[in-house]
């Protein structure tokens, strides 16, 4: 099910047994604290977060009964998926006294939590609850309510800027209110622009990738824009990027295996290695040839032009990569 259905059975009861996923993390945090506040969980509450994972521990802690009479809520994030035996399990514990809960917050893929929802069926006692990506549309009455609630003077236009600046983060968002609250004044757009650092240079890595995996680009190039990044330095950061895919895509063909402390002198985190890698293997040679030399081309183009002019061709020298891929 989806956010505004769960709300609504939350009205009524808290289920027993839930699994959140999706592009969302500051709301899988918001109902895990809400379920915490609903229930007046305190010290009882059993947190396993990522490699704090133990099933056993899991199992043992619903299994008993409260030491005080209170509620036994056990909360578990994990980026890798619980076996299916071991949800069952613990989604059968849950339901089997009034006073336990169990919430799993998948922070992997959406694709790959496909297969968890079968566990938590209706008819197991679960319930599952997917969240997208926030837009400012949602994302606006939440940052609202927290201004108010921590007296933070800010105007809706500044409040759709610090979204826009953050690209849609809430949970930046809302750490940001706090920080800026300390101001103890009016908050303005020019405040923002100040005090608070821009995420546009994940927003121009989330642009690459989607290009490389030949997914609709027009909506991001248009945020980074509204970010106040120009066209040299989304072609600079383009440029970097496609060098970065061939050392790899070389690399593999010599020696079979990628050493990133090799290639690039440092070792990013495993998921930007895996991702680029998969990149590298995908893409030919001669495709990153043809990209090489249409950015220089670009470049040109881009330097040549009047400033009314780039941003058009940007989106074309963008959107043309792709049919080289």
């Amino acid at each position: 099910m989806y956010q505004r259905e769960f709300d609504q059975r939350l009205n009524k009861a808290l289920p027993k047994a839930v699994l959140f996923f999706g592009d969302n993390e500051y709301m899988i945090d918001h109902y895990i604290d809400l379920y915490k506040k609903k229930l007046d969980a305190g010290e009882e509450t059993l947190a396993l977060y990522f490699d704090e994972w133990n099933f056993d521990q899991a199992k043992n802690y619903l299994s008993q009964t409260s030491l005080f009479g209170g509620t036994n809520l056990l909360i578990v994030k994990h980026d890798k998926k619980i076996p299916k035996k071991e949800l069952d399990t613990l989604i059968e514990l849950a339901n089997k006294n009034s006073d336990n809960y169990f919430l799993y917050g998948y922070a992997g893929s959406a694709k790959d939590a496909k297969t968890l929802q079968s566990s938590f069926t209706e008819k197991k006692g679960g319930v599952w609850v997917r969240f997208f990506e926030p837009n400012i549309r949602d994302g606006m009455p939440l940052l609202q309510q927290k201004s108010a609630q921590i007296g933070l003077d800010i105007d809706h236009y500044a409040l759709q800027h610090l979204m826009l600046l953050l690209n849609n983060n809430l949970a930046l968002c809302m750490n940001e209110l706090d920080k800026l609250a300390i101001l103890g004044t009016k908050v303005t757009s020019k405040d923002i622009d100040r005090l608070v650092y821009s995420t546009a240079p994940l927003a121009i890595e989330k642009l690459l990738i989607e290009i490389f995996n030949k997914k609709p680009i027009t909506a991001t190039i248009t945020k980074l824009l509204e970010l106040g990044e120009d066209e040299s330095s989304i072609l600079r950061a383009t440029q970097y990027f496609v060098n970065e895919i061939f050392l790899i895509n070389a690399y593999i063909k010599v020696h079979g295996q990628p050493d990133f402390k090799e290639i690039f002198g440092f070792v990013p985190p495993q998921h930007v290695r895996d991702q680029k890698q998969q990149l590298a293997l995908r893409v030919k040679s001669a495709a990153l040839l043809k990209i090489f030399e249409h950015l220089l081309e670009s470049e040109i183009e881009l330097k040549q032009a009047p400033a009314t002019q780039r941003e058009v061709l940007l989106y074309s020298m963008l959107i043309k990569i792709q049919q080289y891929l």
